[in-house]
């Protein structure tokens, strides 16, 4: 493997887990002010971890838009589904959230999806 293309996985990976990371804010910070209606959305501006997520989320792009300039959409954009089974990993791991077979199989479809594209 090239190291560019040593970099760009480090690029992308580290894309995924601000996405991750971001969400996982969110949750903390929704769960501090009890949730988002438009009574309470100011609230949202206010909250340290919002504000964290909000934070990564911008630096996530930043760094998406290197991805972008280095890795084809067809290969990064599928990649970057793996945000979403560390979310199913944060939702059992840090909010106790209950995990169903389906759910499982649901993150080894997209794993097995993801590691279709990498090597292809």
């Amino acid at each position: 493997m090239r190291s560019s293309n040593i970099v760009n996985s480090i690029l992308l990976l580290s894309n995924i887990f601000m996405l991750a990371t971001g969400q996982i804010f969110f949750k903390l910070g929704l769960g501090k002010i009890g949730g988002v209606n438009l009574n309470n959305a100011w609230k949202a501006m206010f909250n340290i971890h919002i504000i964290a997520g909000l934070i990564l989320y911008v630096f996530a792009t930043l760094i998406w838009f290197v991805v972008l300039s280095r890795i084809p959409l067809s290969v990064a954009y599928p990649i970057q589904s793996i945000a979403y089974v560390l979310g199913l990993l944060a939702a059992l791991l840090i909010f106790n959230e209950p995990v169903s077979a389906m759910k499982w199989l649901g993150m080894m479809i997209i794993m097995l999806g993801v590691v279709i594209i990498a090597v292809d």
